[in-house]
């Protein structure tokens, strides 16, 4: 496939361009600092962008079979990096007549599938703490639904720098029950199953180990 993906030099995105290479796929990394990919590959392609500037990156999304977004922040103050960010993508996959969009979101912010001890004392804590990026992640969620394209939304709990293996569980429009953490590795590896997934079309998938 030609793929397109954002947030190649975060710790998932790394991974997913590195999967999707080996796995034979062409790929567009659209990035603000090159110097930070430290990767090369023959069907690597690697394009300055402002993801912010839909017009900018639209070029580098028309024609593509997927878009897939590891876009995230780190920062516990007032965000809407997720959201913008999504909607000049979406922005310019519409004006490209793109269709396929996969992006990276989380499970905390729900409480769906949780056990009550995760529902009624861990989730309100980590609320307190997390409100501002998780606020971002839902107002992204609904831009995403309300795009009209071919979407999927893959929601992991808390990332780790393990392996990939594989192995995890997964859960649609609903969390894995007792999902505490899960690799970067591995959550490229499920958004790649998932891009080659029409089934999931339209879907959050919650994953876990």
């Amino acid at each position: 496939m030609r793929i397109t993906i954002f947030g190649a030099t975060g710790g998932t995105g790394k991974h997913l361009l590195e999967q999707a290479c080996a796995a034979g796929h062409e790929v567009t990394a659209v990035v603000r600092d090159p110097a930070r990919l430290d990767y090369d590959h023959p069907g690597l392609t690697v394009v300055t962008a402002d993801v912010m500037d839909a017009a900018a990156i639209q070029p580098h999304v028309a024609g593509r079979d997927a878009v897939i977004s590891a876009i995230g922040s780190r920062d516990l103050k007032p965000t809407t990096i997720q959201t913008d960010s999504t909607r000049s993508i979406l922005d310019a996959m519409t004006a490209a007549g793109a269709r396929r969009f996969l992006v990276v979101s989380n499970c905390g912010m729900l409480s769906d599938g949780d056990g009550p001890v995760t529902k009624h004392v861990v989730k309100p804590i980590l609320w307190r703490v997390l409100r501002n990026p998780w606020t971002d992640m839902g107002h992204m969620e609904e831009v995403v639904r309300a795009s009209g394209l071919d979407w999927t939304i893959i929601r992991p709990p808390q990332l780790t720098n393990g392996p990939r293996t594989g192995r995890y569980r997964t859960a649609v429009d609903r969390n894995v029950r007792g999902a505490k953490r899960i690799s970067r590795a591995n959550v490229a590896d499920c958004l790649l199953r998932e891009l080659a997934d029409p089934g999931s079309v339209g879907k959050a998938i919650a994953v876990a180990n």
